[in-house]
């Protein structure tokens, strides 16, 4: 049974990774900006306005999303978000207006991001032991970051022979079908499911990290270190976001890159940002994963420090590869972070909660990053930014520690439900 058990965790792990492949358009909205102002006249702050809003609301619809995951199952909530993604697209097809693709791509496709990513994830790693976690999170989460290896060349070869209301009618029916067959594999383990464990415990972390409590949102949100990992989270997506929205015309201006190359380069960075998540996630399940996070705070700081200086295709392809990789690594290692500091029962909504600090990057990320080129003509302040928020965020990597007192929710077996491991003899606290 428990076998078994492990091909459906599998299972439900591509299905989400599928799931997210169809979300992941998101990341392709350089293509859709870079039309709007070639064809509409759009300034470049106004095109970050839909993309603003979507993430926005992407991060805050994570908790209602978690909260329903988690007590109805992944199923209907996939449903939602696929109903809302057809209706979200066609809508944005109709009204090509700043205040239209605000509601209906940044509003409804947003919320639709939010219901379908909240459910993916935690659904997934509930299927296995702390010692798979990182590398699960990675996989799931990476088909939302390599969905701009298909979806930005289709995008725009869409937009050039269909024109832009055509592409949205096209993606909208791919992406809402797709959810709603991927939805069909999604599933939370049994009730009395125990996850399989590792013959021997990760190194950095402690035997009681078994035992630990599953803590009610309430109780999260009481403890330094939900702030600690929200701010974090914030600062890193806020320095990857900054470029993620422009940077297909950051390669045009910067490194007089042709359109062509241009899309390629969006293209590469979905590609190693995928890889990064990956990659990030089973090396944390391997060493620490605090001093992870410091290293791709690390890897950040240095990188932007010298990003205004890559003027040239080859420069901007290494720069580029290297912030899409450490970018990548955050969003595998924040899921697996809270479920070893908060548990794994309440995960949905839990990181939910953390994640809404992605949305907060989200929301001043791109916004920034159009500021700053429709004022300076350069997005060199926006990698300034970029530095200091990934410097503070190794000052609060390395101070930032799991919750010292954990309470445990002790059965009438005294056996720990996410591991299988007797409570007492794990050195758990009876609460």
């Amino acid at each position: 049974m428990s076998e078994l058990n492990q091909k459906k965790g599998w299972v439900v792990a591509f299905a989400g990774f599928g799931s997210n492949l169809s979300l992941g358009v998101l990341y392709s909205w350089g293509m859709f900006a870079e039309a709007l102002q070639s064809n509409y006249g759009w300034t470049a702050t106004q095109t970050q306005i839909p993309y603003m809003v979507a993430c926005a609301m992407f991060a805050l619809l994570m908790v209602p999303g978690g909260r329903l995951q988690d007590k109805l199952g992944p199923k209907p909530v996939i449903l939602t978000a696929a109903v809302l993604t057809a209706i979200g697209f066609l809508m944005s097809g109709l009204i090509l207006t700043v205040a239209g693709l605000s509601i209906f791509f940044g509003m409804l496709f947003g919320a639709a991001i939010g219901f379908g990513y909240a459910t993916t994830t935690p659904t997934a790693i509930k299927w296995f032991g702390a010692h798979k976690r990182g590398l699960i999170s990675g996989i799931v989460v990476s088909g939302f970051g390599i969905a701009s290896v298909y979806a930005a060349p289709l995008a725009g070869y869409l937009i050039e022979q269909f024109g832009l209301t055509s592409t949205f009618y096209i993606l909208g029916a791919i992406f809402s079908i797709a959810l709603f067959v991927f939805s069909r594999f999604m599933a939370n383990p049994p009730a009395d499911y125990v996850p399989q464990q590792p013959p021997t415990l990760v190194k950095g972390t402690k035997k009681t990290t078994c035992a630990e409590a599953n803590y009610e949102w309430k109780e999260m949100v009481r403890t330094p270190q939900f702030y600690s990992l929200w701010l974090m989270f914030c600062f890193g997506a806020l320095a990857g976001l900054l470029i993620i929205g422009q940077l297909r015309s950051i390669g045009i201006e910067q490194a007089s890159l042709t359109p062509q190359w241009a899309t390629a380069l969006v293209v590469f960075f979905a590609v190693c940002n995928s890889l990064g998540r990956i990659c990030c996630g089973f090396i944390s399940d391997k060493l620490d994963r605090r001093m992870t996070v410091v290293s791709i705070f690390m890897i950040q700081v240095f990188t932007f420090s010298f990003f205004s200086g890559f003027t040239t295709p080859f420069t901007l392809f290494a720069g580029t590869a290297v912030v899409a990789f450490a970018y990548g690594g955050m969003l595998s290692l924040f899921p697996s972070i809270t479920c070893d500091y908060f548990g794994v029962k309440n995960l949905g909504l839990n990181y939910g909660l953390v994640f809404t600090a992605w949305g907060a990057g989200g929301v001043f990320g791109p916004l920034l990053g159009g500021v700053v080129r429709d004022v300076t003509g350069t997005y060199n302040i926006s990698y300034i930014v970029a530095v200091a928020l990934s410097a503070v965020g190794i000052l609060l990597a390395l101070t930032t520690k799991a919750p010292s007192e954990r309470k445990v929710l002790v059965s009438s077996s005294s056996v720990c439900p996410a591991c299988g491991e007797n409570i007492f003899e794990a050195g758990g606290k009876a609460g």
